[in-house]
């Protein structure tokens, strides 16, 4: 499912750019035998709170909001950051909410002899966002709106979160054909060979009535100097 083209394409810009345009999700230090679990241990805390909002939380747009997730860990303390384009999804509505999924996540992490703290935080403009836009689109698809116009839409959403330019990619069984193939669109600049242009970047996985879906979305953000 990678797109084929030059070179700096076939990479994951994200992990491309580590250290220079794009900071880290996760801020902590393990002894080289524990890292594993520590990374183990992050993923457990993404997917817990992801399946929280999807269980509790109903959306009529069917976006959950997260853009993403941070996590910075010391000897007795879990701080967990949640970025969020929709935040009152998560603070209002039923009372006690964040209380509800930090009881639920120090039973997921069996926490004993750490505190855990969790912080949301909105962001602005949600849709200058790849991993909101690519829920947006998720959702567009499942509801059986053309995947061109879907792509269209995102284009329309991004532009007017400022940004300098787009890539959407969208593979498998599209509209339910019998081939799967690979449909992109782009407006804008992308130059994914520039380390110092800041490029978000997230790849998301749709199920429908055809078959999982892959959606790929490339935002330039900014270029630094």
């Amino acid at each position: 499912m990678w797109y084929r083209g030059i070179m700096g394409q076939k990479i994951n810009p994200l992990g491309f750019r580590l250290g220079a345009t794009q900071g880290h999700h996760s801020l902590w230090f393990a002894q080289p035998k524990n890292y594993s679990e520590g990374l183990q241990e992050d993923q457990k805390i993404r997917d817990c709170i992801r399946n929280y909002i999807q269980k509790n939380i109903r959306i009529s747009s069917g976006v959950e909001g997260i853009a993403c997730i941070e996590i910075q860990k010391r000897i007795d303390l879990i701080q967990v950051i949640i970025h969020m384009g929709f935040p009152k999804l998560l603070i209002e509505g039923r009372p006690r909410r964040i209380e509800e999924l930090q009881m639920n996540l120090q039973k997921e992490l069996n926490c004993v002899n750490r505190k855990l703290n969790i912080a949301v935080t909105r962001i602005t403009n949600p849709y200058g966002h790849p991993n909101i836009l690519a829920e947006f689109i998720a959702g567009q698809l499942k509801n059986r709106v053309s995947f061109r116009k879907a792509m269209k839409k995102a284009i329309e959403l991004t532009e007017q979160a400022g940004t300098k330019g787009i890539q959407v990619q969208i593979a498998g069984r599209i509209d339910g054909k019998e081939i799967a193939r690979v449909e992109w669109i782009r407006e804008g600049r992308v130059p994914l060979q520039t380390i110092r242009a800041k490029i978000d970047y997230c790849s998301y996985t749709v199920g429908t009535i055809y078959g999982v879906l892959g959606i790929k979305i490339w935002i330039f953000v900014d270029e630094e100097e």
